[in-house]
């Protein structure tokens, strides 16, 4: 018998995907339903998010990470500053057939995020430990996505080198985006 909170997870997942247009992917779904059971797992040990009630996290990470998925076209995707894995696992389960890589220079986040690309079976991820100022991919990225990393000025400048010619950003951010954008 399934769990009471996993079910409405997966009933919540399957309409949102269809507002926002992503194709039925059942199996994603649990799979998503399992990343927010190992985060939150993880997060009591490693504090990798500050967001400690589960529906919370449902909503701020695993929804809103997925919010940008319509957008993203990225054969080969980096996830830069992602922390827990976000938007970058989510993005990752989504889409099976692109690359994504996790790049964030915390010991314990990476550790997290090996763990979570083993237990969800994620072939298409790659975790790399290291500050993305240094970081020199051996192949360019055709898509940067980032979630509360820097302000967009900061985005910009530290993940230039990353980004193919023909590459595209997608920077996740607040209310306070607008400012930013005027600046």
């Amino acid at each position: 018998m399934m769990d009471k909170n996993r079910e409405k997870y997966l009933n919540q997942l399957e309409t949102y995907s269809n507002s926002l247009g992503i194709a039925k992917n059942h199996q994603g779904w649990g799979r998503l339903v399992d990343y927010l059971y190992l985060l939150d797992k993880w997060n009591k040990v490693y504090n990798l998010t500050s967001i400690r009630n589960l529906d919370e996290m449902f909503t701020k990470h695993i929804l809103d990470s997925m919010a940008v998925a319509p957008y993203i076209d990225s054969e080969r995707l980096i996830d830069v500053g992602t922390g827990g894995g976000l938007p970058g696992i989510p993005l990752a389960i989504l889409f099976p057939e692109r690359q994504v890589d996790l790049l964030d220079s915390n010991s314990k986040k990476t550790r997290f995020l090996i763990q979570a690309k083993a237990e969800l079976k994620l072939d298409n991820v790659e975790v790399i430990k290291h500050r993305v100022e240094t970081y020199q991919p051996a192949v360019m990225y055709d898509g940067v996505v980032s979630r509360a990393f820097a302000s967009l000025d900061d985005m910009l400048s530290l993940t230039k080198h990353l980004l193919a010619d023909s590459g595209c950003w997608w920077a996740m951010k607040s209310q306070k985006t607008q400012e930013e954008l005027e600046q």
